[in-house]
């Protein structure tokens, strides 16, 4: 495999970097460090780093923005992602305007520099993942036209809200949040470098694309749509420029394998249908583009080149369905699957199918999971004791935690650390306070980082090393309070029915209508058999307790400022019981740790 295209497009169209690469929030918090990855990767690669990880880290340490084509610059390197810049008539389109508020206005601020002050005319969200829509507040104030996917902000909402807590806590696994930047740490994990640390926002989109085919006009830019829910994100498009002739492929094709189902959590995505849509827009689009770049990476020029990266991308993920199906309907678990399946040359040989972000392993693992779910039909997995309790058990069975070390110390020497490692795991759940299965399990953990191309298995066991020495760590990234502001109410209900402790509430009952002044909405919870229902339009009946407020009053509420002005009739004492059954998530748990 040559290394010369990838690296000369990487660096073709580079207009200007920012200088100094680094972006800090208003109290001077430093969010993102673009110089310190440069000088990292810079070098060598170190015994500590597999080397095609670390061509892919030097690849993604490009920083600056790029000319794309005549009239579309890419600021690559101020985030986990790019934000891409269109311009039009009387100013520019944002597409995707990365994680964070701040490295957002970095982003502009550097376009702008080199290209004139031009005024944001529209922003596009291509998904409803936050590295592509948080930083919106960084380039607007949301009083221009924003273009998403239909069901865009209830899958903003399900993934980064509902779940919010666990992922973001998983996600400081995934992308090494924790980690230090350097060759025993944190090197970038194939999609990036890291995620911003800074202030995460959204604002709703205003135009929703319904349909494949669509074509929208902003600003004189002409933009003609592709859905592809159920791909990358639940809610995906990819869109054509055609009057400049370059296709966004949004995150459904980058310069890596993608995840079926990332490490952090998330619904599984649909293999067999990614695979489709992107026949689909090899159809919808061949002939009519000259240059293909998406939301992460750099992009590809050419025709040929183009339909060949395209072609390779479903073929990957075609292969990964099918090939798991069949072993699947022949009895194989997904745990064995992963180990059978080999990927054919010409992928295994393209840069681009290399597993720096998803693998064939834990993809495979999805796609089983899609179809059958986390039990493998044998009875002996079915009622499985917990870890704490399962670890006692084995560890008793082999005659106590020294003599599983003895053991594990065997499996190290030998060279099989995934044995040791699950060996060592048993050790630390059955006895946690015991710092020499602590520490030999980090060096495990270690070792296989070392050896890892896939960057977000890095990171796991970094992060995991790093946990069983010092504790856990709080992720430095809040993507639900950010997002707060512009739920609607039956999201901010849903939020504290997944809250409700129910053995706690379960013997109570609590009927409130709340109506909301600005919306004209009328709801009404019901707390019973500890769960809170709602419904909209309430039926008639007299409730416990009635509020005339508005969505902003509530946020207070549930901010603790209090209930100064709000009109009630009732008892606002219940507002006080049901809070009292509210358990507050906990975004520190311990992961490798019982």
């Amino acid at each position: 495999m040559s290394n010369a295209p990838d690296f000369d497009n990487a660096d073709r169209g580079f207009v200007a970097a920012l200088t100094p690469g680094v972006v800090t929030a208003s109290d001077g918090r430093v969010v993102w460090d673009a110089d310190g990855w440069a000088a990292l990767l810079a070098g060598e690669c170190p015994d500590t780093v597999n080397p095609s990880l670390w061509r892919q880290g030097q690849l993604c340490s490009r920083q600056g923005l790029y000319e794309v084509t005549e009239g579309i610059y890419q600021v690559r390197g101020l985030d986990i992602s790019n934000m891409t810049i269109v311009e039009g008539d009387t100013g520019v389109v944002v597409i995707d305007p990365l994680l964070s508020v701040e490295t957002a206005a970095a982003a502009l601020g550097l376009y702008r520099a080199h290209r004139g002050d031009r005024p944001v005319t529209a922003v596009v969200y291509s998904h409803s993942h936050a590295d592509h829509f948080g930083g919106v507040a960084g380039v607007t104030d949301g009083t221009v036209p924003i273009l998403a996917p239909v069901g865009f902000m209830e899958h903003a909402v399900a993934e980064n809200v509902y779940a919010g807590t666990a992922m973001t806590r998983r996600a400081g696994f995934m992308y090494g949040a924790t980690l230090p930047v350097g060759p025993a740490g944190q090197i970038g994990f194939g999609l990036g470098l890291a995620s911003s640390t800074g202030t995460v926002s959204l604002f709703p989109p205003t135009v929703h694309i319904t349909r494949t085919g669509q074509e929208e006009i902003i600003d004189g830019v002409r933009m003609v749509f592709q859905l592809t829910p159920g791909t990358e994100a639940p809610a995906e498009m990819n869109f054509l420029f055609p009057d400049h002739r370059a296709l966004c492929m949004a995150e459904n094709a980058t310069h890596t394998m993608h995840n079926v189902l990332t490490l952090r959590g998330a619904l599984v995505r649909d293999a067999r249908i990614w695979s489709r849509y992107l026949t689909e827009a090899i159809t919808l689009f061949d002939g009519r583009a000259d240059v293909l770049f998406a939301s992460h990476h750099w992009p590809t020029w050419g025709h040929d080149d183009m339909m060949r990266f395209l072609s390779e991308q479903r073929d990957l993920y075609a292969f990964l369905h099918d090939q798991t199906l069949r072993l699947l309907n022949q009895g194989h678990t997904g745990t064995e699957i992963a180990e059978m399946i080999q990927l054919p040359p010409a992928l295994d040989t393209a840069w681009h199918a290399r597993g720096y972000y998803g693998s064939v392993s834990h993809n495979v693992k999805a796609v089983y999971q899609r179809y059958l779910g986390w039990f493998d039909g044998n009875p002996a997995n079915l009622w499985q004791h917990p870890p704490v309790e399962t670890a006692q058990r084995y560890v008793d069975c082999l005659g106590g935690v020294d003599a599983v070390l003895t053991h594990a110390r065997g499996y190290l020497d030998e060279g099989d650390l995934r044995f040791a490692a699950q060996l060592l795991q048993h050790a630390v759940f059955a006895d946690p306070d015991r710092s020499d299965a602590r520490e030999l399990l980090a060096q495990v953990f270690e070792r296989l980082a070392y050896g890892a191309e896939n960057g977000i298995w890095r990171n796991f066991y970094l992060t995991g090393a790093q946990e069983l020495r010092h504790g856990p760590n709080a992720t430095p990234v809040d993507l639900g309070g950010g997002m707060a502001a512009v739920l609607s109410v039956e999201q901010i209900f849903d939020t504290l029915a997944i809250r409700v402790d129910a053995p706690k509430a379960w013997h109570d009952t609590i009927v409130i209508d709340w109506t909301f002044t600005e919306l004209g909405q009328s709801y009404r919870t019901t707390l019973r058999n500890g769960v809170l229902l709602q419904q909209q339009d309430p039926p008639a009946g007299q409730p416990d307790l009635s509020l005339t407020l508005t969505k902003r009053d509530l946020l207070g509420v549930l901010a603790g400022s209090g209930l100064g002005g709000i009109a009630h009739d009732g008892d606002l004492e219940l507002l006080t019981r049901l809070a009292g059954y509210l358990d507050a998530p906990d975004p520190s748990f311990t992961i490798v740790t019982p």
